[in-house]
C-alpha cells in the first residue's frame, strides 16, 4: 500500500543493525492533523537508511512509504500485530524544492502581456 504525506523532519535516528542482514534507521515526522500536531515514525530500511541523509531536523519534507503489518504469535501462544511505517522515497519540500510553486514571469513577458491586454479594451 503506497501513500504520500508531508511535514517536518523532527528527530533522525542512527542506524540500527538488527541482524548480520538487516539494518534500519528511523525519524519522526511532524504533520498537521487540523489543530492538533502528529509525531509520526518512520522506517528506513536497508540501502534506504541514508536517504534521510540530506535533510536536517527542521526540513519540510514529502514522505512516500508503504504500511505494512504482520501478526507474531509469541511463546505463551498470545498473537502481537506488528505495523511498520517504510519509507521509500523522501523529497524536499521547502520553498527552493516546492515544484508547486507556479513559474516566475519576467519582467518582458509582464509587459508584453500588459500590451496585449490593452488591445484588448472596447474603447
Amino acid at each position: 500500500m503506497a501513500l504520500e504525506v508531508t511535514g517536518k523532519v523532527h528527530e533522525i535516528f542512527e542506524v540500527q543493525q538488527v541482524t548480520d542482514s538487516f539494518r534500519k534507521r528511523e525519524f519522526v515526522l511532524e504533520m498537521m492533523d487540523g489543530q492538533y500536531t502528529q509525531h509520526v515514525k518512520f522506517q528506513l530500511t536497508q540501502d534506504r537508511c541514508s536517504l534521510i541523509d540530506q535533510f536536517p531536523v527542521g526540513s519540510d519534507v514529502k514522505i512516500s512509504f508503504n504500511l505494512t503489518g504482520r501478526p507474531y504469535t509469541n511463546k505463551e501462544g498470545k498473537t502481537i500485530y506488528f505495523t511498520n511505517v517504510n519509507a521509500w522515497r523522501i523529497e524536499n519540500q521547502g520553498a527552493a524544492g516546492t515544484d508547486s510553486m507556479p513559474p516566475v514571469e519576467s519582467a518582458a513577458q509582464s509587459q508584453t502581456q500588459s500590451q496585449d491586454d490593452m488591445d484588448d479594451l472596447p474603447f
